[in-house]
C-alpha cells in the first residue's frame, strides 16, 4: 500500500531531478546554441532562427508539465499532511 508519506517523497525527488534536467537544458542551450543550432538545423533542414523559438517552446513546455505534474501535487500532499 502506498502511503502519504511515500507519495511525497516521489513527487518531491520527481521534482528536483526534473528541475536539474530543466536547467542543464536550459545552461547547455545557453551556452553551446551556435553548435546545437547548427546541428540540429543540418539535421532536421531548418532554418537556425526558427530554431531559436523550438528551444524556448521547449523549455517553456518542459517547465509548465514540471510545475503541473511534480510541483503542484507535491505541494497539494504537503497542504494535506500539515492538516
Amino acid at each position: 500500500m502506498l502511503t502519504m508519506e511515500a507519495l511525497t517523497a516521489f513527487f518531491g525527488w520527481s521534482s528536483v531531478i526534473n528541475v536539474v534536467i530543466l536547467l542543464l537544458s536550459t545552461l547547455s542551450v545557453i551556452a553551446f546554441r551556435g553548435a546545437i543550432t547548427g546541428l540540429h538545423a543540418r539535421l532536421f533542414g531548418l532554418d537556425e532562427t526558427d530554431l531559436g523559438r523550438a528551444y524556448f517552446q521547449y523549455l517553456a513546455q518542459y517547465k509548465i508539465a514540471i510545475i503541473v505534474l511534480n510541483i503542484a501535487p507535491y505541494l497539494a500532499l504537503k497542504m494535506m499532511a500539515a492538516f
